[in-house]
């Protein structure tokens, strides 16, 4: 009797167009997942990566455009996600902001972005994700960051929504088993902030407090989360820390 035809699970990756986001992309892509792309304003690039995706393998890859502060958006994003490939077997919460917020100078907007997209709309997008998950026994993977637990001066806000999206992982992990699993990625020094956060001193300066004394790449986040996605059945409610061995010893 011919066995069954493996059926190419449908993941989708939040931030995808640029940077470790679209590396995440690539990555799955060769793995044979097909992808829906989400960006926020990064028309350009995403559209460029489907299009290159979709050459390798026609159809494989989607776009979607969604504000991740706006809820009834995000669930627009699973239901045209299910629309295109009706199915969804993996959700990968990569969006971020960062930016610092010391003491003294948050105003609301600053908590709308950076609570916004760091734990608001992976909540929300996980939670209107999570009954398509149910079906196909998926997994989730959120991008979480080693400041989560270890929080960067100047960058109170930021590192609060990261617990938060920490916590939520493990929390999550336990609503939604034994069906989904969900696990984190927390990156150290893979791809710096772009702009002029980090003067030239203060990244050697973190790159020296690493065991492995170098910067990591956005190729070291993406084997991390292919891993928890696809090649870790009996792993759920962890956070797998990419850090050159940073946070031993922080």
């Amino acid at each position: 009797m011919p066995n069954a035809p493996v059926i190419p699970p449908v993941i989708l990756v939040t931030g995808a167009a640029r940077r470790v986001g679209a590396e995440i992309a690539r990555t799955l892509h060769k793995a044979g997942a097909r992808l829906m792309l989400h960006y926020r304003h990064s028309a350009a690039e995403v559209a460029a990566l489907a299009e290159a995706l979709n050459a390798t393998r026609p159809d494989s890859a989607a776009i979607a455009q969604a504000e991740l502060n706006d809820v009834a958006a995000l669930d627009r994003l699973v239901a045209h996600t299910i629309e295109v490939y009706q199915r969804l077997d993996g959700l990968v919460n990569n969006a971020s902001s960062f930016f610092p917020t010391p003491v003294g100078r948050i105003d609301e907007a600053d908590w709308d972005n950076l609570v916004g997209s760091n734990f608001k709309g992976p909540l929300f997008l996980s939670q209107a994700a999570a009954p398509h998950l149910h079906l196909s026994r998926g997994s989730i993977v959120n991008i979480t960051d080693i400041h989560a637990e270890r929080p960067l001066k100047n960058y109170p806000l930021y590192c609060a929504a990261k617990a938060g999206l920490l916590g939520l992982t493990r929390a999550l992990a336990l609503e939604l088993g034994p069906e989904v699993r969900v696990n984190a990625v927390a990156p150290g020094p893979v791809a710096w902030p772009e702009g002029e956060s980090f003067s030239l001193a203060e990244k050697d300066a973190v790159i020296a407090h690493t065991l492995l004394k170098r910067s990591g790449s956005p190729a070291d986040i993406a084997g991390a989360v292919k891993f928890l996605l696809l090649d870790a059945p009996y792993v759920t409610g962890q956070v797998l820390n990419v850090d050159g061995g940073r946070t031993a010893h922080l």
